[in-house]
C-alpha cells in the first residue's frame, strides 16, 4: 500500500500541461522473481520514475519502453524472461529464473478512470478492493480495450457495466475466490469476439496499528511502521509525549477517549504502558473487540498474573482468546534496544497476517512466495 500511496503523491505533483506519465504493473509472474504481481512504478517522460517492478534490472528498460508508449498513447504488454540464456535479453544472469509480464499504460489525466485514479478510489478503504485490468485482446472486443482499469464495486454494477454475458458469471466468481483467498490471479475468457485475459488484484487495506503507551520506546515502534506503510494510531495522554510524534503517527489519541475505537480484521493492538493496572484494563477491554492479534510488551510471567486476575475476577480466558493474544510479544531474534524490539514485534505481527512461522529462509522448502 505504501508503493501505491507513494505513485498517487507524485501523481497529483505531476503537471500534465507539459508532462506525460504512466503506470508500469507486474501483472504476470511465472517462476521466482524480485516483485510480485502488483508491483508497479509511474514513470514521467523525462526521466523520472517512482516505485519498482524489480530489484533494479528491468527499470532502465521498462523506462524506455514506457516513453515510446507514452509517445504512441497506447498501452503495451512487455515480457521479461529471466529463465533466457541469451545475453541480450534484459535480466539474464541474475538468478531470478522467472518470466515477467509488465503492463504499461499511458495516463490520461482527463479521463476519472486511469489506473492511477482507480487505484486512488481504493487506497482509503478498510476492506479489501479488486481492482481488473485488461492485459490482453484477442479479436474484437467493443467495450474493452487493453490497459483499461477498474475497480469491482459490486456484483449488480459489475454486470451491467459488462455487456458480454459469456464471460460475466465467471469473472464474479473468480472475483468472489479472490475475495476468499484475498490473492491475485490472471484468467483468460473465450468468447465468440475472441479471447481476452483480465489481471484480477486483490488490494489489502494496510495493517492498522494501535500502541497503547507514550514512553520513549513507542518512538521507534511508530517509525518503523510507517517506513513499512502501516496506519499507526497511539493512544496515551498527549500532553506528555513529544510533539514529533504528533507528526509521526497517523493520530494521537487520549487514553480517556479511546473507548470507541473502530477495529476491523486489518487492526492489531500492541501494549506498552509499563504500567501494570494499564496494560492490564487495556487487555480487558479489547478482549472484548473481534480484534484477531493483542501483543503484550513483557515477560510472561506478567501477563500470566493478568489471567489468573480475570480467572478470580469470574472471567477465566478463553482458548480463542489466549490465540489472540503474543505475550511476549515479538520475534525471538536475541533483541534487546527499543530499535530492535521494533524489528521484532513488527515482524511477528508480519508472520501472523501472513501465515508463517517466522523461521529463516534457508530453512523454507518451496517457491519464498508461495
Amino acid at each position: 500500500m505504501k508503493e501505491i500511496r507513494n505513485i498517487i503523491e507524485t501523481y497529483q505533483k505531476i503537471d500534465f500541461s507539459r508532462q506525460k506519465a504512466a503506470l508500469a504493473t507486474v501483472v504476470r509472474v511465472e517462476g521466482s522473481s524480485y516483485r510480485r504481481t502488483g508491483a508497479r512504478m509511474l514513470i514521467t517522460d523525462s526521466g523520472e520514475w517512482i516505485g519498482g517492478i524489480s530489484g533494479g534490472c528491468l527499470e532502465g528498460d521498462a523506462l524506455k519502453r514506457a516513453k515510446l508508449a507514452m509517445a504512441q498513447g497506447k498501452p503495451t504488454i512487455v515480457t521479461y524472461d529471466t529463465t533466457d540464456d541469451d545475453p541480450y535479453q534484459i535480466g539474464v544472469g541474475l538468478g531470478c529464473n522467472g518470466i515477467i509480464d509488465v503492463l504499461l499504460t499511458p495516463l490520461d489525466f482527463k479521463n476519472e478512470n486511469n489506473a492511477v485514479l482507480t487505484l486512488q478510489s481504493c487506497i482509503n478503504s478498510r476492506t479489501p478492493n479488486v481492482v481488473l485490468s485488461v492485459t490482453s485482446l484477442k479479436g474484437k472486443f467493443e467495450q474493452f480495450s487493453l490497459g483499461q482499469t477498474f475497480r469491482f464495486d459490486n456484483a449488480e454494477n459489475f454486470s451491467q457495466k459488462f455487456s458480454n454475458s459469456e464471460i460475466v458469471n465467471d469473472l464474479l466468481h473468480e472475483i468472489e475466490n479472490c475475495f476468499s483467498s484475498e490473492k491475485s490471479t490472471s484468467q483468460i475468457y473465450k468468447t465468440e469476439q475472441g479471447e481476452i485475459k483480465f489481471f484480477i488484484e486483490v488490494i489489502i487495506p494496510s495493517t492498522h496499528l494501535l500502541i497503547y503507551g507514550g514512553n520513549y520506546d513507542i518512538y521507534p515502534m511508530v517509525k518503523l511502521a510507517k517506513e513499512i506503510g502501516w496506519k499507526v494510531s497511539v493512544i496515551c495522554n498527549p500532553l506528555k509525549v513529544h510533539k514529533y510524534l504528533l507528526d509521526m503517527a497517523d493520530e494521537v489519541i487520549d487514553r480517556e477517549k479511546s473507548q470507541n475505537l473502530t477495529i476491523d480484521p486489518y487492526t492489531v493492538a500492541l501494549l506498552m504502558a509499563h504500567d501494570y493496572e494499564t496494560d492490564f484494563r487495556n487487555m480487558k477491554n479489547l478482549i472484548k473487540t473481534n480484534i484477531k492479534y493483542i501483543g503484550m510488551l513483557g515477560p510472561k510471567k506478567r501477563t500470566d498474573k493478568m489471567f489468573v486476575k480475570l480467572t478470580e475476577d469470574g472471567t477465566p480466558i478463553s482458548d480463542e482468546d489466549l490465540a489472540r493474544i503474543a505475550t511476549p510479544v515479538g520475534l525471538d531474534i536475541g533483541a534487546t534496544t527499543p530499535e530492535e524490539i521494533a524489528i521484532s514485534i513488527i515482524a511477528e505481527i508480519k508472520t501472523f497476517f501472513s501465515g508463517r512461522d517466522g523461521s529463516r529462509l534457508t530453512f523454507r522448502e518451496g517457491a519464498i512466495y508461495s
